[in-house]
């Protein structure tokens, strides 16, 4: 789990900035639209709209966005696009296994864009199912620190269903079987514990180590990737040591 710990943990940080460049936004209100075309408008009966709703407010998206981005993924609202979830797979530096989710009203452009955005950073596309057998489907929660041990977080999502809990440092990562997902984000909020975000995500089941050369060819490619419109999600299965983290982050 350590290589995705450390993503997570990167992730979490890169978030604060690209809130601040607004590109978070637009990703954060295609999840709240399709969550809604998907499972219907009401968040109490539908959990994915739910827990995108939670994530853009804590992301600071505005309340009017949100809720117009709910009316116009359930059909109260004209305007909402035709968007569709294609996966892409491909390789980075040092053999690194990547996985691009789109999310675009566009395949033959989003296909252009991941393309031209890895064989630009030492990054290669791959046929599909050669690499999403390195990775499983889970249920990803982020608990913020702030006062919460982990054993307070053990303690409130064991009997729920949690897999694993991981120290991210500033935050603790829970981890369930996706269908466990909402039950231990129940049990969270029932215990008093917050938490910035609960998704589904894609977990490597075996990571490749990166010292900071690599990491830093890693994270460009990363970088590129995730200032394409269409990406929604990048899952990737590096893992870096504090000690390299730390270099690169000077």
């Amino acid at each position: 789990m350590s290589g995705h710990s450390k993503w997570a943990t990167t992730k979490h940080k890169k978030a604060v900035i690209d809130a601040k460049r607004g590109k978070m936004f637009a990703k954060l209100i295609k999840n709240i639209e399709v969550a809604a075309r998907t499972g219907g408008g009401d968040p109490s009966g539908n959990p994915t709209l739910y827990d995108a709703i939670q994530k853009a407010k804590k992301s600071s998206v505005p309340n009017d966005n949100i809720n117009n981005a709910v009316k116009r993924g359930s059909g109260l609202e004209a305007g909402g696009a035709d968007w569709q979830t294609i996966m892409y797979e491909g390789y980075g530096p040092n053999g690194v296994a990547i996985l691009i989710e789109c999310l675009t009203d566009n395949r033959n452009r989003a296909a252009t864009e991941v393309r031209t955005r890895l064989t630009r950073n030492n990054g290669t596309f791959a046929d599909a199912g050669s690499v999403s057998y390195l990775f499983n489907r889970k249920g990803v929660i982020i608990v913020p620190k702030d006062g919460t041990t982990e054993d307070d977080v053990m303690l409130a999502v064991l009997d729920a269903g949690a897999e694993d809990v991981n120290d991210l440092g500033d935050s603790f990562e829970v981890v369930t079987a996706p269908t466990d997902l909402v039950a231990v984000r129940t049990a969270l909020q029932g215990a008093g514990i917050d938490y910035d975000s609960a998704e589904s995500s894609l977990v490597p089941t075996m990571t490749v180590p990166l010292d900071e050369d690599p990491a830093r060819k890693v994270f460009k490619l990363i970088d590129a990737l995730e200032d394409c419109d269409d990406v929604q999600n990048i899952y990737a299965n590096f893992d870096i040591s504090d000690e390299v983290m730390a270099a690169i982050e000077e």
